[in-house]
């Protein structure tokens, strides 16, 4: 915004003046500007005090208490100042070492922008904490980290900060720029329902990958004696394998054992576990011997693997991209998929993209002249199926409801919890009857029965159903993930997707 008259440009300046005084320097500014050049806006702050919580404790402290902001020419902010009130002065940049020239305070229009809705929309409501903002990176309860989420639109949108609990309510703990450059202020908008955000994996502890840490390890070791050709055995062979892991751990000893025992590609493939891979498979015999019968009492049967998983237990060639494992019932599919997901460094504050390779599961067996592909959701659609009534309608099928503000009584719409709403794929699959893929309860697998979601073809067009199966379940995996709603099924989809 340049200056003509004098090549001096215009900026938003932070003027400081006696706290209380604010709104008499911008009367006096207003008044007067018409009359000189150069001084086009002022604008005091609406919301000059903050919630200030310490333990349990919440007080009103002053916020932005003396100052108000310009927006003129540096030369006619300093003439006006100096003739009209000569309290008032405008705030310099600290100066980091004795030989540095001391600069203006000056604030970008973009940033002055989005102050101003923040002011004015959510300074009354948010409350300044005073512990780090590093502290709220985990609970302290549960010892897990806590999410993190980013505001999608309004005047917080591209905000990042924490999901944490006060008083039974979910809030946002993110940071805010102080009046001096470089200084943080970490504060809470306390009910997080009330903004548009969106969830972000924490690269660095993320809870669903956390909660499938024993998943992963069992679903590693089933892959591995499937793929070993096992078959029937595969699950009480895994047993035996924990119970001796369990009891020695050692992963030598054990391919040793299986050495002896005649075993050589179990041995083999046990000795060309990742560090990573020998890690979960540790940890998971460690709790087994800590936690005699863990496994077999969280396990009961090893039907058919999750839809994803970080392992695929066979060899999958390059060029191929898929390979099928023959089962007694029926035929396993397992086709590498990648998967992108926006990631965030809370250390170094840093967000990306990162894009893991995952092994989608889809079993595939013939009935009549059709061919059935179905993916395995026993455990996060047990729970759906256990939903009735208006409970499963709202669940399902809501839009909003009316809720009403205990400060100002006024109703307001809100979106209800839904997978309308927040998982729309899912449901279209569970409401909409021209869906190909369907949701399918006490689905016969052998002897043994799952929840799955189906698809049905020709012979002609199974490649065409393989992937509009995997491609519906992985889009409803992400919609459930991303979102900070849904927070329920998030935790029943780590039965499906066992992130990594």
């Amino acid at each position: 915004m340049p200056d003509k008259l004098n090549s001096v440009d215009y900026h938003w300046f932070l003027v400081c003046t006696k706290p209380g005084h604010e709104p008499e320097l911008c009367l006096l500014i207003e008044r007067e500007k018409g009359k000189i050049r150069n001084i086009l806006e002022v604008y005091c702050p609406t919301h000059t005090k903050v919630y200030v919580r310490r333990g349990d404790n919440e007080q009103q402290q002053p916020f932005f208490n003396g100052y108000v902001f310009v927006l003129a020419t540096q030369d006619a902010l300093v003439e006006f100042l100096r003739d009209n009130n000569s309290d008032a002065y405008i705030w310099y940049n600290r100066k980091c070492t004795p030989d540095e020239k001391a600069t203006v305070c000056t604030i970008p229009e973009s940033q002055m922008r989005a102050f101003r809705d923040y002011n004015e929309n959510y300074a009354d409501k948010v409350i300044v904490l005073e512990r780090p903002y590093t502290d709220y990176a985990v609970n302290a309860k549960t010892d897990e980290p806590n999410e993190i989420v980013r505001v999608v639109d309004g005047p917080l949108a591209g905000c990042e900060g924490y999901i944490c609990r006060f008083h039974k309510k979910k809030g946002l703990v993110f940071r805010v720029q102080g009046l001096i450059p470089g200084s943080w202020l970490t504060v809470t908008y306390p009910n997080v329902s009330d903004l548009h955000v969106v969830r972000l994996h924490n690269a660095e502890g993320d809870r669903l990958s956390i909660g499938t840490e024993k998943g992963r390890a069992v679903d590693l070791l089933t892959g591995i004696l499937q793929g070993c050709g096992y078959g029937e055995r595969t699950q009480s062979l895994f047993y035996e394998l924990m119970e001796r892991l369990a009891a020695d751990l050692s992963l030598e000893a054990l391919c040793k054992y299986f050495q002896k025992q005649g075993e050589k590609a179990l041995a083999d493939r046990l000795a060309k576990l990742t560090t990573k891979e020998a890690e979960l498979l540790i940890n998971l015999a460690r709790y087994e011997h800590d936690t005699p019968g863990y496994v077999k009492e969280n396990w009961p049967s090893l039907i058919f693997r999750p839809l994803l998983t970080p392992t695929s237990g066979i060899i999958i060639e390059k060029d191929k991209g898929e390979v099928e494992l023959q089962h007694k019932d029926y035929t396993e599919i397992i086709r590498r998929v990648d998967i992108t997901e926006e990631v965030y460094y809370p250390s170094r504050q840093e967000d990306g993209k990162v894009t893991t390779a995952y092994y989608a599961h889809i079993g595939m067996r013939k009935e009549k002249d059709d061919l059935v592909f179905f993916a395995n959701w026993d455990d996060f659609l047990r729970e759906y199926f256990l939903t009735a009534g208006k409970a499963n309608e709202k669940l399902v099928s809501g839009k909003v409801q009316k809720v009403r503000n205990e400060i100002t009584l006024k109703e307001t719409e809100k979106l209800i919890e839904s997978f309308r709403n927040y998982a729309p794929t899912l449901y279209k699959v569970l409401t909409d009857a021209d869906s190909a893929v369907k949701a399918v309860q006490d689905f016969k697998v052998g002897e043994d029965t799952l929840n799955v979601f189906t698809i049905r073809s020709s012979a002609q067009e199974k490649d065409a159903a393989k992937d509009k199966l995997i491609q519906t379940c992985v889009r409803i995996c992400k919609e459930i993930n991303t979102t900070n709603h849904l927070a329920v099924w998030r935790r029943y989809l780590r039965t499906v997707w066992l992130h990594n």
